[in-house]
């Protein structure tokens, strides 16, 4: 295979899908930047805004709380719905304290962030779009926007509508030649800018967290721009970073 092809390296401004995205892009790019906005990315904005430390792990098994106590860290609950603690609801982390270290498990947006090897890594949603823009511009030139989407029963790739848009209020931000796959969700953002809280509330994603009672972790993910925290993966974990700290290099 070419992966000149497939890569957009003629392009400042990439984006391309998933665990395949990062695997052909974030060798090319200088910035990787993981977008799960249901609810990864709307999580980790949350807590490493409170000062908590994020670090994502993949399977959400045994190894997990192995992997919490190897670090110090309490592990986020499995599943939502059940767990009184922290989880992957974004919702659960509003009050997490200043120093916290969290596990927290994601077959998504945890799986992409510890797939880009040693190249700088935020975690953008629309929360923090702006600002995860302007810091990403100041780490590189070269920067690849990865929408995680979800997954099937199958395990094969759901293109999401929600990462999509939040993708594109990312690529908005960005300077540079963009490719055709970012200028389209830039343009599908656009287009949806002035009803993000309406059309992400109908599409799949949110149906789905709205039917098993989590409408409020929809409306927290919704919110664009309210947040300035930029969670940057260093060490195996995202800790927020302030924008003077362009010097910083993820892990």
């Amino acid at each position: 295979m070419d992966h000149s092809i497939y890569n957009q390296q003629e392009f400042d401004i990439r984006l391309e899908w998933g665990i395949r995205g990062v695997e052909e892009l974030a060798p090319v790019s200088d910035v990787v930047i993981i977008v799960d906005i249901l609810s990864f990315s709307s999580s980790v904005n949350i807590a490493t805004e409170k000062g908590a430390l994020i670090y994502p792990y993949q399977w959400k098994d045994e190894t997990a709380i192995a992997f919490a106590k190897s670090n110090n860290a309490e592990l986020a609950g499995f599943n939502r719905r059940y767990t009184q603690g922290y989880s992957l609801s974004p919702s659960s982390l509003l009050s997490i304290p200043k120093g916290t270290k969290l596990v927290l498990p994601s077959p998504n947006g945890s799986t992409l962030s510890l797939a880009t090897g040693k190249k700088s890594t935020l975690c953008g949603s629309l929360r923090n779009a702006r600002a995860v823009a302007k810091y990403a511009m100041k780490l590189g030139e070269k920067i690849v926007v990865i929408p995680a989407g979800e997954k099937w029963s199958d395990g094969s790739l759901r293109v999401a509508y929600e990462d999509l848009i939040g993708a594109g209020a990312i690529v908005s931000y960005l300077e540079g030649k963009l490719s055709p796959e970012a200028q389209a969700a830039k343009a599908t953002f656009d287009a949806s800018k002035n009803q993000l809280l309406e059309s992400i509330k109908a599409c799949s994603s949110g149906k789905e967290l709205i039917a098993r009672g989590f409408e409020k972790d929809v409306e927290l993910a919704c919110e664009l721009n309210v947040s300035r925290a930029l969670p940057l993966l260093t060490d195996g974990c995202y800790k927020r970073v302030s924008m003077s700290d362009s010097n910083a290099l993820g892990s």
